[in-house]
């Protein structure tokens, strides 16, 4: 079961996160975001040659040039947007690619997954007025059951992720993966490296 640990700011958690088997990390590039960060401070938090985890870009209706500022880094193996960026933006890069849908109802699933028919990935994270992502905020689980066993391979569940409801939510859902962020932070963007871990193992166990 993959799993990612998004919203990274420090060395730290980004080195934890995969001394502890996390497949991803994510990091922020959306000024709006309390876990934004800028190129210089990625290129900081990933001093190291460690390449354990994917490294993903997180993006907000991005302009090009944002996106271009991140990839020049040398430090990024996939792009993920959680905007209305349309189809032709995302693939223009050609880059690995996870496109974030924030569900209403079951129509809202197959939307995206028929709008983003080339995107690698389909994160599934909550609607909520709160913000773009990373809100603590759930959604019915119960509505990825208009997936097919194709779709299934590539989803990816966030939105409210715990320690305590991850099992719970991949045995619901079956995606091919976790996100999560702030179910694993002391306050938006640090980690709590035991939460961290102990979601970690709970993802890997199932």
């Amino acid at each position: 079961m993959w799993v990612k640990i998004c919203g990274i700011t420090t060395a730290e958690d980004a080195e934890s996160a995969m001394n502890w088997g996390a497949d991803a990390l994510g990091f922020v590039f959306y000024s709006k975001s309390p876990r934004a960060l800028n190129p210089n401070e990625l290129r900081m938090i990933l001093g190291s040659d460690r390449t354990d985890a994917d490294r993903v870009a997180l993006f907000v209706n991005p302009a090009r040039e944002e996106v271009e500022r991140v990839l020049d880094t040398g430090l990024i193996d996939c792009l993920q947007f959680h905007g209305d960026e349309d189809r032709e933006f995302c693939n223009s890069f050609g880059m690995p690619q996870i496109q974030a849908s924030r569900v209403r109802d079951s129509k809202s699933i197959e939307d995206v997954f028929r709008k983003y028919e080339t995107a690698d990935m389909i994160l599934l994270d909550a609607d909520s007025p709160r913000g773009m992502g990373g809100t603590g905020e759930t959604f019915d689980w119960e509505l990825a059951g208009v997936l097919s066993d194709c779709q299934l391979r590539k989803t990816i569940l966030a939105g409210g992720l715990t320690e305590a409801n991850v099992v719970e939510a991949i045995t619901t859902v079956r995606p091919f993966g976790v996100d999560v962020s702030s179910g694993v932070e002391v306050s938006a963007g640090k980690k709590d490296l035991l939460k961290m871990k102990r979601f970690i193992e709970g993802v890997k166990s199932v």
